[in-house]
C-alpha cells in the first residue's frame, strides 16, 4: 500500500481499516459480506459535467472525507488533519466509478462497520456511519503523461526536440483545479532545456514535439512529477496539470536564419564588412510581440558593418544585402542578447525576429584603413601639409589638409565614424613622440610602416 505523503497523518486505526474497506483493500470491519439485504447507501451528491476517467481497481486515489453519525455529529475528518486519504483501490464498489471532483455520501450500517460493540472509543455500538467523500485525483502507476493539444499553429516549420532551449508560460493546477503555480503571475516565462533532465520527467517528455505558439495541456502522474513526497504547496502523490503556451525555442547549435522577400532588379553591389548602412527594421519576438521599430520612430538605423555596433546575429544578417532588398533575419539568443536580454526591453534567452529593408549603402574602406587616397599620393605630401613651411605639422594644419582632400574627392575617410576623431587618431599615430607636432622624420605612409593605418 502507498498512502504515504509528506505531512500525511493516518486516521485512528479502527477507522483506517474501515476506510480501506471503502476502497476495496480490506474486508468489512464486522466480518460480514455485502448481502442483498445490506442497507449500504451511496448518494452521488455532485458529479462534474466532464468526467474523462473514473476510478478503476488498481488506481491510486486521493480524497477528503468527513465522517459523521446520522444526526450530523462528526467523529472524524481528513480536513481536520489537513491531509487527504491516499490509497490504492481494490475491488470495492464504493470508490470505483467515481470521477475527479465527484462528491458522494456513503452511509454504512452498523453490521458493516463496528457492529454492536463500536470501536471502544469514539464510535458507539450499533452506530451507522456517514462518509461525505470528495475525490481530488486519481492515477494508475502504469500511467504515462497525457497531452491535449489546445492550439496548434497552422504554420509549424519546426517542432521541439531533445536539447532545445524552450521559453514557455504555464499555469499549474491539481486535478481538482486547485492552483499551485503560474509563470504568468511572475510576469516572465519559464526557460529550460528539454530532454536533459532539468525539469520533472513528465514535463521533459510533454514539451517535446511542440510548435512555437502552441498551447497544450500536459497531465503528469506523480511518479513522473514530484512523487510521494510532493514539493512546496504540491501534495504528495498529486497528479499535476500544466496548461502551457510555447513562446519560442532554439537549439544552441542554431545559426541565424535569413529569408529574402524582395530583391531589386539591380542587386550587384552587396554589403560587406566596413560598409556604412542605413536601414529600417521591425524587431519582434517569435510570438509576434513587437519590441522596436525604426519605422515608428521615423528614422533609419545607421551602422558600420562589422564594427560591433549591433549584436553579432544582426551583423551577420546584414551581410551580402543590396539596397532596396527586404529580408527577415531570425537570431537565436546566443547571437543576440543572450541569457540576460535587455532589462525592460528584450527578455533573456529570447529568439529575435528582424524585418529589414536596406535603404542606403556607402562602400567602406579596405579592412585596416580609416583613410585612403583616391588619386596618386604626392611625393611632397609632408611639405603640402606643412603650409607654413616650419618643418612641423600641428593638428590644425593636419586636419584642414585631410578634410580638403576629402572635399575635393582626392581622399576618403571611413564612412559612419566621427570624422574628427579619425583625423585626430591619424595625427596621434604620426606624432611618434607625443609632443603635439609631427616632423618630417616622424611622418610615414601606411605602406612605409604597416602597423599604422592612418595614411
Amino acid at each position: 500500500m502507498a498512502f504515504k505523503a509528506r505531512g500525511w497523518r493516518p486516521p485512528p486505526p479502527p477507522l483506517l481499516l474501515l476506510l480501506l474497506w471503502v476502497t476495496g483493500q480490506a474486508a468489512p470491519v464486522a466480518g460480514l459480506g455485502l448481502g442483498p439485504d445490506a442497507e449500504l447507501q451511496i448518494e452521488r451528491r455532485f458529479v462534474p459535467d466532464e468526467c474523462p476517467r473514473t476510478v478503476r481497481s488498481g488506481d491510486f486515489v486521493r480524497y477528503h472525507y468527513v465522517g459523521t453519525f446520522p444526526d450530523g455529529q462528526k467523529f472524524d475528518s481528513s480536513y481536520d488533519r489537513d491531509s487527504t486519504f491516499n490509497v490504492y483501490v481494490g475491488k470495492g464498489q464504493l470508490i470505483v466509478g467515481m470521477c475527479v471532483g465527484e462528491k458522494r455520501i456513503i452511509t454504512i450500517p452498523p453490521f458493516l462497520a463496528y457492529g454492536e460493540d463500536g470501536d471502544g472509543k469514539d464510535i458507539p455500538g450499533q452506530a451507522s456511519l456517514v462518509f461525505d467523500v470528495a475525490l481530488l485525483d486519481l492515477h494508475n502507476p502504469k500511467d504515462g503523461i497525457s497531452i491535449e493539444n489546445k492550439v496548434v499553429p497552422e504554420n509549424c516549420e519546426r517542432r521541439s526536440q531533445s536539447g532545445d532551449f524552450l521559453r514557455y508560460h504555464y499555469n499549474g493546477t491539481l486535478l481538482d483545479g486547485s492552483f499551485f503555480d503560474s509563470s504568468y503571475s511572475r510576469n516572465r516565462t519559464f526557460d529550460t532545456y528539454i530532454g536533459q533532465g532539468y525539469v520533472i520527467p513528465g514535463m521533459d517528455e510533454g514539451l517535446l514535439g511542440v510548435c512555437i505558439g502552441e498551447k497544450r495541456r500536459i497531465v503528469v502522474p506523480p511518479h513522473l512529477g514530484y512523487g510521494e513526497e510532493g514539493r512546496g504547496n504540491i501534495p504528495g502523490s498529486a497528479v499535476l496539470v500544466f496548461d502551457i503556451h510555447v513562446i519560442d525555442f532554439h537549439n544552441p547549435s542554431d545559426s541565424i536564419s535569413i529569408t529574402s522577400h524582395y530583391k531589386p532588379p539591380d542587386c550587384s553591389v552587396l554589403s560587406k564588412k566596413g560598409d556604412y548602412l542605413k536601414y529600417h527594421y521591425n524587431a519582434s519576438l517569435l510570438d509576434g510581440t513587437l519590441l522596436d521599430s525604426t519605422w515608428n520612430l521615423g528614422k533609419t538605423y545607421n551602422i558600420v558593418l562589422g564594427s560591433g555596433q549591433v549584436v553579432l546575429g544582426m551583423d551577420m544578417g546584414l551581410r551580402e544585402m543590396c539596397v532596396g532588398e527586404k529580408r527577415t533575419v531570425i537570431i537565436p539568443p546566443h547571437l543576440g542578447y543572450g541569457e540576460a536580454g535587455v532589462d525592460g526591453e528584450v527578455p533573456g534567452s529570447a529568439v529575435l525576429v528582424f524585418d529589414i529593408e536596406l535603404l542606403e549603402l556607402v562602400v567602406g574602406l579596405p579592412e585596416g584603413y580609416m583613410f585612403i587616397w583616391n588619386d596618386e599620393v604626392s611625393p611632397n605630401l609632408f611639405e603640402e601639409i606643412d603650409k607654413d613651411g616650419d618643418g612641423e605639422v600641428l593638428l590644425k594644419e593636419f586636419s584642414e589638409y585631410i578634410h580638403a582632400q576629402v572635399a575635393s574627392g582626392k581622399g576618403k575617410l571611413a564612412p559612419g565614424f566621427d570624422a574628427e576623431m579619425i583625423v585626430k587618431n591619424m595625427f596621434t599615430n604620426q606624432d611618434r613622440n607625443g609632443d603635439g607636432k609631427v616632423t618630417a622624420e616622424e611622418f610615414k605612409l601606411k605602406d612605409q610602416e604597416a602597423k599604422h593605418d592612418e595614411l
